[in-house]
């Protein structure tokens, strides 16, 4: 098993597929680095090589105590980088992982980074506050906290039906993608999914955004029920200089699934561009 270690003793494990123009994936709450399979084999058999880790207390990487906040998962990011000397990588990150890859910008900067793509994620902040009041009220993000605690496994399944708009007219989801759901995300540590709600929730990235000067891809769903794009994308792509965003009608927030085909010709066409 493929694993760096960081400065404070975590294991982060990772893939590391192909070869070419490097391409790293940041996955969603409270998935792991296997979400970004469909995306992965894709861009290997279009000539790049692609790296995914997954996130500390989630997958395979250690279930660690400590910085299970925004700061660590970039500093996370940064380390597994820095350990494959990755140089002019396209960063990609979905919901949290969207997050993580405009705090790795906004800390780290973009010597190592050639573009950025941001699908349906959590930036700019998603909570509710007087700076932000088209925001989700807190008691959302603490019904989820108390719904992991008492039942994670039936609070995953739940969840994946919204994830993937299954409670949708019309959709056409099969059983085994929320199984897999269910499947990686039972494999994420129940403190670090639990503190993990904080960070994606809580953390204000518009310092990060208005470091970006790499050109940078903003996709969303627009009938997304768990990070509603009114206030998370569009409020993105006007922050980030240059930022090229679109939006799928209908889609929900497990976009990569889904919509698979449709993002992996929108994501190629980006980094080839």
């Amino acid at each position: 098993m493929s694993t760096i270690t960081t400065h404070d003793g975590t294991e982060i494990y990772y893939k590391d597929w192909g070869e070419g123009p490097a391409v790293t994936f940041s996955h969603g709450w409270p998935l792991s680095s296997d979400a970004w399979d469909g995306q992965m084999l894709f861009l290997v058999q279009h000539g790049y090589r692609v790296v995914a880790h997954d996130r500390r207390g989630h997958g395979r990487s250690s279930q660690t105590s400590m910085r299970n906040d925004m700061d660590g998962y970039a500093d996370d990011l940064a380390a597994v980088i820095e350990a494959l000397d990755l140089k002019d990588a396209t960063l990609v990150g979905h919901s949290t992982g969207g997050g993580e890859v405009a705090r790795y910008i906004g800390r780290h900067g973009t010597s190592r980074v050639a573009k950025a793509v941001l699908i349906a994620a959590v930036p700019p902040i998603m909570v509710k506050t007087e700076a932000n009041p088209e925001g989700l009220p807190i008691e959302v993000f603490d019904e989820m906290r108390e719904a992991l605690f008492n039942d994670r496994s039936q609070f995953y399944q739940d969840l994946a039906i919204q994830f993937y708009g299954a409670n949708r007219p019309g959709a056409s989801i099969s059983q085994g993608v929320l199984d897999q759901f269910w499947l990686w995300s039972m494999q994420s540590g129940l403190l670090n999914a639990y503190e993990s709600i904080k960070a994606f929730s809580e953390t204000d990235f518009h310092d990060d955004l208005a470091k970006f000067d790499v050109p940078t891809l903003v996709l969303h769903g627009e009938d997304d029920q768990i990070v509603p794009v009114k206030d998370s994308a569009i409020k993105s792509a006007r922050l980030i200089k240059g930022a090229r965003d679109v939006y799928y009608p209908g889609a929900p927030h497990g976009i990569t699934a889904t919509h698979q085909d449709q993002l992996n010709a929108e994501l190629l066409a980006f980094i080839r561009s």
